[in-house]
């Protein structure tokens, strides 16, 4: 994780929690005089509404206001982290074991960059994933992007 992501969340997952939301992740892209910083809220027991959402960046705009962590101009957006959910933290794989992730590394591994496969876990600091039948243990600091692949039946 960045210095600046590190910044990030620890300004904004005192407020999450705080109005009883987890706190599922940050993406933060600069790009150049405009940037976009997502949070990712969630609620097991009752879901994310649009009113939810709402809550959180009223107060993140006003703390991100005063701290001013971002020098340039950028857009905040709140959301859940959807059936797609992106991954951010190891206890997140562990939690999603045996569900389908698609992921990027942020470096070639074995000649390949992009894998979708089955969860099997985490050793370490390596993520255990499953792709037609054979198991890759990814470090987890080598990761740039993972996803939930959501299931329909």
């Amino acid at each position: 994780m960045s210095a600046k992501l590190k910044q990030l969340e620890e300004i904004l997952r005192p407020i999450v929690e705080g109005l009883g939301y987890e706190f599922w992740g940050i993406e933060y892209r600069s790009q150049g005089h405009h940037s976009l910083l997502r949070i990712f809220i969630d609620d097991a027991e009752n879901g994310v509404g649009i009113e939810d959402c709402e809550k959180v960046s009223r107060q993140a705009s006003g703390v991100m206001d005063v701290e001013d962590p971002i020098q340039t101009e950028y857009t905040l957006e709140v959301s859940s982290p959807g059936m797609d959910r992106p991954l951010f933290r190891l206890e997140q794989y562990e939690a999603f074991a045996g569900h389908q992730v698609q992921l990027k590394l942020r470096m070639a591994f074995e000649g390949r960059r992009k894998f979708q496969g089955l969860i099997k876990g985490v050793e370490g600091e390596d993520v255990v994933v499953v792709v037609d039948d054979h198991e890759y243990l990814l470090p987890f600091d080598s990761i740039e992007k993972a996803n939930i692949v959501p299931v329909f039946e």
